[in-house]
């Protein structure tokens, strides 16, 4: 639940989005080397507290503690006054790093991997991808060239493509790493189209809606964008 370069804006939307109350996250905070942040959420805001590390302890308000994991621990049994209003907000649902990846659009379907717990040992080690989608899509054949319907799923980097929403296994599953362009197409007959472009072949695809089709776009596109800035960092880090 420790964010280190979060910044104040994107904490609130994560805790937001998909957090609940009670959910919180630590980051480093812009003021101060020796700062940190405590970002909380209580009702529909997001409350953020200084932490104060000393170099022997970390200071909240009067209060002193060992290690964050005392501190959490302290204020998940007595409420922080979160506003002026005197609403109390208790440390219930760490925020883990891992499922950082956010909800960017309305309608796709969030899975947040949150435990409820008191410490860091209660995080769920395998958190699932937060930025998932489901649904209804026609496509095109890859030799007869008619279309038929077929359910797909969107989760981390990898888009399947089911007979219905019924069925348990797969058709095929497309491995995003591959794929280097996601666009719309207006080449077909039909409308609401786009394609994901792989190294081997271009597979076309339409929504019911071009809202839908939208949606489908963005997220892909914004799979693509952190697939490729993973790929940055590695080699980046690789090369030093």
């Amino acid at each position: 639940w420790y964010h280190d370069n979060l910044s104040r804006h994107a904490a609130e939307a994560l805790l937001l989005s998909n957090g609940q109350d009670g959910s919180y996250l630590l980051r480093k905070s812009n003021e101060r080397e020796d700062l940190y942040s405590l970002s909380v959420r209580g009702k529909d805001s997001v409350k953020h507290f200084h932490v104060e590390h000393t170099g022997t302890s970390f200071k909240f308000g009067f209060n002193e503690f060992s290690s964050l994991k005392e501190l959490v621990m302290h204020f998940a049994n007595q409420p922080l006054i979160g506003s002026e209003t005197g609403t109390l907000i208790v440390l219930k649902h760490p925020y883990p790093r891992q499922v950082e990846e956010p909800s960017i659009y309305e309608s796709v379907r969030v899975h947040t991997a949150m435990q409820t717990g008191r410490t860091e040992s209660d995080l769920v080690p395998n958190a699932p991808s937060l930025g998932t989608k489901e649904g209804y899509l026609i496509k095109q054949g890859k030799i007869v060239k008619n279309w038929k319907t077929r359910w797909f799923t969107l989760h981390r980097n990898e888009l399947k493509y089911f007979k219905d929403q019924t069925a348990t296994e797969p058709i095929r599953a497309l491995d995003l790493t591959e794929c280097s362009a996601v666009q719309f197409d207006y080449s077909q007959e039909r409308v609401n189209c786009f394609c994901l472009v792989f190294p081997l072949r271009t597979y076309y695809l339409c929504a019911k809606t071009g809202i839908e089709a939208d949606e489908w776009i963005k997220i892909l596109r914004w799979k693509l964008s952190q697939i490729r800035k993973q790929l940055e960092e590695r080699s980046a880090a690789l090369s030093s």
